[in-house]
């Protein structure tokens, strides 16, 4: 292989060309040279020298294992007097033949270096306490260690070497009754007190000597006792249940002058102590009608203290006549009442031993936080003297009054009518519900649910002796507002014959609904037709509304007042759909354009106008049928312009649209100029009936998307097989304020 290195074309920047050939062996003869296959690679001059650099390196030498090492130490150490002590056993392995130093402390005094079965060399230097150990293989040492201790104001503390190890841990022995101990590197485990000695378990920093320190308050000499001076305060709140009276005092003791090491607390009679609870706690134990309190951190200015307590009371009304949870040996108690019942209550209280009534609202914030219900009352008092405070309350309970626990806003069903008479219902409810577990659903006989939903989620219903449970809540749903529960059921009914009647039922349920919205689609081969039931039909609804505005509208078409009389129509609209029984405010136009022989006209510009639309103008096309569809516009008065060019514009004035009406208006265009408009408004105009163009007609519902995704949801959502028509007409029924019955709908149907 020969290299040769070239320099590349003039005027750019200092490339290399590299150019490796590859010789045969035949090369090494005196005859004559074949050619030779090259090939170049291009570099920059810095990769190049990069490279060189490289070659030129002399390879690094692996690192070397270290002789031996230091695997775990365990250290005990016990504080007596003025020294610290302390017995070291570390374990570790050696990785060579023969004598090697193992590193074990720094800058410390060892006093004994022992194996389990003979004594250890030790060797100094440089203030490195170094063991002679022979290997390969593991070894153990037990190490004695000593220190002095370090004394000053307020505290002592030595400084523990840690020997290099991989884990050290530490178990620390010093006098005192809870003493305040603490490390300088280092995790304190736990903290235990025995016979006047606290103990700590420690994992230390391999390698780094810890100080440790802790407080000598209560062991120095030169403190005198000094006498305890404590403020105390009570914050007490009262609960007045059912059967029972609760009393929770939060007690806070402020330290002036000395140490508290108990606390001696006055309990009322009659109550049995519950629990204790506090920060500085460490015992508690019931004595001579009161508790006493053994404080855990003496040293510490403010200790807190909640403690429970508990009676019984008779049912009904009754003299609440009670002491309080207070502080003996105190310069001065303050305290605060709060007081707080279940169900209707009416206190009459007394005032006694310097307690006066508060606004509930001047509470301290931590007695506000401890309540859970309203606060009835509320009492403040301060005392100076030996007697514990009392309070009387005079408590009237009044009966409680049926509530109910859950009810339904609002209830949208669907039923999907088979050729086969079975029926298939899906109900939605919105519900509102505070305590109520299950919903008690009486299902049609023959009837079997399906499925039920909670919030979204899939939930099981259950059986019961008198009919089935919907689950109206699911783990982990805490509703705080309204939210939606379903549930869908299958009625094995008659088949369909020629023609007959048909009684249909949505199932009674146990809460009460403030409107039902039930849709009923039936296969289009059948004709249908409403015969009874309690149920309001929608369409006839409509109908009648239709006929009212139409009645309105023509007693006043042929006067002044045509949009006065409109305006009336509309607030009677919009009053009716207020009321949710005929669905959306929404109203739609429907025109058709036709010329001076009655023939249709596609391509016509259809514009609907109104000071009140957010657009002021919506437009359409006709179709080739010579009819357009706006929808979506809201109820008012509208003027509407046929516009096509080559004929006159044709333009109604006045055209009322009324709530979830569609309004059919014509458009007659003769031939005429581009400028030429004719007007309608009012009576009959140029073969154009005022009547028949302005009067809203009854709307013919299409199928809801509820009728859609139900049918989507048959095809192998839903755990049955159901061959539901794919067309078909749809019957929509309302009926407010349903109270533990059922809706009841009767039909009449007839083939085609």
């Amino acid at each position: 292989m020969t290299a040769s290195i070239r320099p590349a074309a003039a005027g750019s920047a200092a490339f290399v060309v590299l150019v490796l050939a590859l010789a045969s062996p035949a090369m090494a003869q005196p005859s004559p040279r074949p050619a030779e296959s090259t090939r170049g690679v291009t570099l920059t001059l810095a990769e190049y020298n990069r490279l060189l650099d490289l070659a030129a390196r002399a390879p690094q030498p692996a690192a070397a294992p270290p002789p031996a090492v230091l695997g775990a130490a365990d250290v005990r150490v016990r504080v007596d007097g003025d020294t610290a002590r302390g017995a070291f056993a570390v374990s570790g392995e050696t990785f060579r033949s023969g004598v090697e130093r193992v590193l074990l402390l720094s800058r410390a005094t060892l006093t004994a270096a022992t194996a389990p079965a003979q004594p250890v060399p030790l060797v100094v230097e440089q203030g490195n306490q170094l063991a002679l150990v022979a290997g390969p293989g593991p070894f153990a040492l037990n190490l004695e260690w000593g220190a002095p201790l370090v004394f000053q104001p307020g505290r002592a503390s030595f400084v523990l070497p840690v020997p290099a190890a991989g884990t050290a841990r530490a178990t620390i022995d010093v006098p005192g009754d809870q003493a305040d101990v603490h490390l300088s590197a280092g995790l304190i485990n736990s903290r235990a007190v025995t016979n006047g000695r606290t103990v700590i378990e420690a994992t230390l920093a391999p390698g780094t000597a810890t100080e440790v320190w802790w407080s000598i308050r209560d062991s120095a000499p030169t403190v005198a006792t000094r006498e305890l001076r404590a403020l105390a305060d009570v914050l007490t709140l009262v609960t007045i249940g059912d059967s029972d009276v609760r009393m929770n005092a939060l007690v806070e003791v402020t330290v002036m002058q000395g140490e508290l090491r108990t606390l001696a607390v006055r309990l009322p009679s009659g109550y049995e102590l519950t629990g204790v609870t506090g920060n500085s706690l460490e015992s508690s134990e019931p004595r001579d009608g009161g508790l006493t309190i053994a404080v855990g951190d003496p040293a510490a200015r403010r200790h807190q203290f909640l403690i429970s307590l508990e009676r019984a009371h008779a049912d009904g009304s009754f003299v609440l006549d009670t002491g309080l949870v207070s502080v003996r040996d105190v310069q001065r108690e303050r305290g605060e009442i709060a007081v707080e019942g279940v169900g209707t209550l009416e206190l009459a209280a007394q005032e006694r031993d310097g307690m006066h009534r508060i606004d509930v609202r001047e509470l301290d914030r931590a007695l506000q936080t401890l309540g859970r219900l309203p606060t009835l009352a509320a009492f403040r008092y301060q005392s100076t003297t030996a007697a514990a405070p009392g309070l009387s309350l005079d408590v009237k309970r009044f009966a409680d009054s049926g509530v109910l626990a859950a009810v339904a806003d609002s209830v949208t069903a669907t039923t999907l009518v088979t050729s086969e008479g079975r029926a298939l219902t899906e109900v939605k409810l919105q519900i509102q519900n505070r305590a109520q577990p299950f919903l008690k659903v009486a299902l049609p006989p023959g009837a079997t649910m399906a499925s039920v939903e909670v919030a979204g989620q899939p939930a099981k219903p259950a059986l019961g002796t008198d009919g089935t449970r919907v689950p109206l809540l699911r783990p982990g749903l805490r509703p705080t507002g309204p939210y939606q529960v379903s549930f869908v059921y299958l009625h094995a009914g008659t088949p369909f014959a020629k023609k007959g009647e048909l009684d249909m039922a949505l199932p009674k349920m146990d809460i009460p609904v403030g409107l039902v919205n039930w849709e009923v689609f039936v296969p289009e081969r059948y004709k249908t037709s409403v015969t009874g039931g309690n149920a309001i039909d929608r369409d006839a609804l409509n109908r009648q509304m239709a006929q009212a505005l139409r009645e309105e509208y023509e007693a006043a078409a042929s006067s002044s007042r045509v949009r006065e009389v409109a305006g009336g129509a509309y607030s009677l609209a919009r009053i009716l759909s207020n009321t949710a029984l005929v669905g959306g405010t929404a109203s739609e136009l429907r025109g058709v354009a036709r010329d001076a022989s009655g023939a249709v006209l596609p391509g016509v510009t259809v514009d609907v106008s109104s000071p009140d639309l957010p657009d002021k103008v919506r437009s359409g096309v006709t179709d080739a049928q010579g009819q357009v569809r706006i929808a979506g516009l809201p109820p008012g008065v509208y003027r509407v312009e046929f516009d096509l060019r080559g004929f006159r514009a044709a333009v109604l004035e006045g055209v009322v649209l009324a709530a979830s009406y569609a309004t059919i208006v014509e458009g007659e265009l003769r031939v005429g100029g581009l400028e030429e408009t004719i007007t309608v408004t009012g009576a009959s105009a140029g073969g154009h009936d005022f009547q028949r163009v302005a009067v809203p007609q009854p709307t013919v519902f299409p199928p809801s998307g509820n009728v859609v995704s139900l049918q989507r949801r048959t095809a192998g959502v839903l755990p049955i097989r159901v061959d539901v028509p794919k067309a078909g007409t749809s019957l929509q029924f309302v009926k407010p304020l349903v109270v533990d019955q059922e809706v009841v709908v009767k039909l009449r149907y007839k083939l085609r």
